[in-house]
Parts: C-alpha cells; structure tokens; sequence
C-alpha cells in the first residue's frame, strides 16, 4: 500500500489511489492528502451541497467548494452544517 504524507494530519498515511481531478491540482491533492482526509472531504462536500442546497452548475458554488476544500486540508476554519455535531 502506498503511503503519502497528508498535509491534513501531518504524517504519513495511506495514499489515494488515483488523482481525484484531471491536471495539476489532481497531482497535487494525490501526492499530498491521505485517502482517509479525502474521504472526510467527500463527507463533508456532501452535506454542504446537501444543507445549504447548492447549485453545482454555479461558477460561485464550485469556488465556495474549492474554498472550503483548502480551508478543509489546512485545518482551517471551515462551514458546517446547521446543527452539525462531529461524532466523538
């Protein structure tokens, strides 16, 4: 199993099996975030689509997405849900 070392956690984990996007930013997010912090990303773009009903098709909506993705591996601040409370 490959491993990467996930700018989310700081350490290394085991990586993504393939790049998540065509093109650099594919290549990037591939040799730098884990598969186990990309499966956290999906949950958590799911319920932001989900909650605040976005509009995919939007120009606005795929920049708030990739804005949060950024904030999401840097361990910044981002949205969350109405009511969301992390399971502990």
């Amino acid at each position: 199993m490959t491993k990467v070392y996930c700018k989310k956690y700081q350490e290394e984990l085991p990586a993504l099996d393939r790049p998540p996007y065509p093109g650099p930013r594919g290549e990037e997010i591939f040799n730098s975030v884990s598969k186990k912090a990309w499966m956290e990303w999906l949950q958590l773009q799911t319920m932001l689509i989900n909650e605040k009903q976005l509009n995919l098709a939007e120009k606005e909506t795929r920049d708030y997405l990739n804005d949060q993705l950024e904030k999401f591996l840097n361990n910044g601040d981002v949205d969350k849900p109405v009511g969301f409370k992390p399971v502990e």
